[in-house]
């Protein structure tokens, strides 16, 4: 029986090369229930409604069920909303005048922030990358709008040149230039991180959550200034309330996951009923060369 593809999915085909051979042209084979491109490389397109464009060992790689299930739960209680919030000012003044925006999401996870953006952005379509299959499951759904597609932002993305106008990166890991190559000269770059600040009393008390690296912001700069320059930066910092349910699950959300789940073992006294979030959303532009083209 010929398999009936995500809407989202099929609109979103023209951003998309394959990864084997680079050839734009992905095109649906519903007997299959997979992705061709003209060199007939196929991909399934998974029940849950994500294309598995990341082949070979990393394929499986990212967050595992668990910490999806608990980053959902999390992102439930409405914890991280002024976060999300920011994510969409930024995106919305960052694509203003283009009605019909394409927004790419590396490093989606279960697409709460791509979604985010997609409400702010009525006519914006949004396409999400991760390497887990877990979270793509959730990432598929989480917006009418918005397709998902396995990936390692590590590798050259699976996108034609210039076809994004926004790229999401939030609490992601990051491919500058990749992310140059895929923007349109007009396009934006939305990069949220932690500060130093974020997390403290979690991470004060559970030892093996992973602290925020001091020279951070030295290596994001570094790491963004040969492709982009920074047009503004919004601090989000506040004190969460947490029950106990929800301080668990951002544990579990986190590198720190797994002590908790032998029991809480390896925590240094009771999870924090308030925690400070604190975090840096900064837009950047791609660089210009003399002749005002991109770089």
């Amino acid at each position: 029986m010929p398999v009936s593809f995500p809407p989202a999915l099929v609109r979103s085909l023209d951003l998309l090369r394959c990864p084997v051979c680079r050839m734009p042209g992905l095109r649906p084979d519903r007997d299959r229930g997979a992705l061709r491109c003209p060199a007939r490389h196929a991909f399934d397109v998974a029940r849950h409604g994500y294309a598995g464009l990341l082949t070979g060992a990393r394929a499986t790689s990212g967050d595992d069920a668990a910490m999806v299930r608990a980053r959902e739960r999390f992102l439930a209680t409405g914890a991280y909303a002024p976060v999300r919030s920011a994510v969409a000012r930024l995106a919305a003044a960052s694509v203003t005048g283009r009605a019909a925006a394409t927004v790419v999401d590396s490093g989606c996870g279960t697409g709460h922030y791509l979604a985010g953006v997609l409400d702010r952005l009525p006519g914006a379509r949004g396409l999400g990358l991760d390497t887990s299959t877990r979270a793509l499951r959730a990432a598929a759904r989480a917006h009418v709008r918005a397709a998902a597609v396995s990936w390692d932002v590590f590798r050259p993305l699976p996108l034609a040149d210039r076809v994004a106008d926004l790229v999401l990166d939030v609490f992601a890991p990051r491919n500058p230039a990749e992310f140059h190559r895929v923007l349109r000269p007009a396009g934006r770059l939305v990069v949220v991180r932690p500060t130093g600040r974020h997390l403290a009393e979690l991470r004060d008390r559970v030892p093996a959550m992973v602290a925020v690296d001091p020279v951070k912001e030295r290596r994001l700069h570094r790491a963004l200034d040969p492709f982009f320059e920074a047009v503004g930066t919004e601090r989000v910092e506040y004190r969460a309330s947490l029950d106990g349910a929800a301080a668990r699950d951002l544990v579990l959300m986190t590198p720190g996951a797994r002590p908790l789940d032998r029991g809480e073992q390896g925590t240094a006294g009771p999870l924090p009923g308030r925690v400070t979030v604190s975090v840096l959303a900064t837009a950047y532009r791609a660089r210009l060369t003399g002749d005002g083209s991109s770089i």
